[in-house]
């Protein structure tokens, strides 16, 4: 129910960002909001509290950002507080963030390597990954995991292209447990 109510929202909230072209300046202006409820946790507790009234917590609300944010992002938010929805905004905002990027070609990776990549690693792995995909442009998450032995581990939305040599050794494996079990069949059986 959720992922239905942040979906819902979220859409509503992208596409007033496209009708009235403002597409860049609400990304930001939500992103800014995110890092302030994840700073800031007493406020999402506060707007969440049943002992706070709608009022109070539209009073709150217009107190805090009126003047720091956008007519649309204030309407936005009043009507989150008004259905209800409050303890949604940031599944809300992560949505809007998600389909804000995807649609200014953004894409958001993760690359796993079991050592740090050099700048010249990374830049080449981003050239090509901008060759291959349809993105401008990414946000790369790099990790290093060392039990990946070697290779690379990237993770593009739901797809995953694994390389290392964990996997290639897991598979290596397999196949020869999956042969010495074929083979002592068809030993067996003569």
């Amino acid at each position: 129910m959720a992922k239905r109510v942040s979906s819902i929202y979220g859409n509503a909230l992208f596409e007033l960002a496209a009708e009235e072209n403002k597409m860049d300046a609400l990304l930001s202006e939500v992103q800014t909001l995110q890092q302030i409820l994840l700073e800031n946790a007493d406020l999402l507790s506060l707007l969440n509290h049943p002992e706070v009234s709608k009022i109070e917590k539209l009073d709150l609300l217009k107190n805090i950002f009126s003047g720091r944010a956008s007519d649309e992002i204030l309407g936005f938010l009043n009507i989150i507080v008004e259905k209800d929805r409050q303890k949604d905004i940031p599944k809300i905002f992560e949505y809007f963030v998600d389909k804000a990027k995807e649609y200014k070609g953004i894409g958001k990776v993760k690359v796993v390597s079991a050592t740090e990549l050099s700048a010249r690693q990374k830049e080449k792995l981003t050239k090509r990954l901008l060759e291959t995909t349809k993105y401008t442009s990414f946000e790369v998450d790099y990790q290093v995991d060392p039990s990946v032995l070697g290779g690379l581990i990237i993770r593009i939305e739901d797809r995953v292209l694994d390389s290392s040599l964990k996997t290639q050794i897991e598979k290596l494996s397999k196949g020869l447990s999956k042969l010495s079990v074929e083979k002592e069949g068809v030993v067996g059986l003569g």
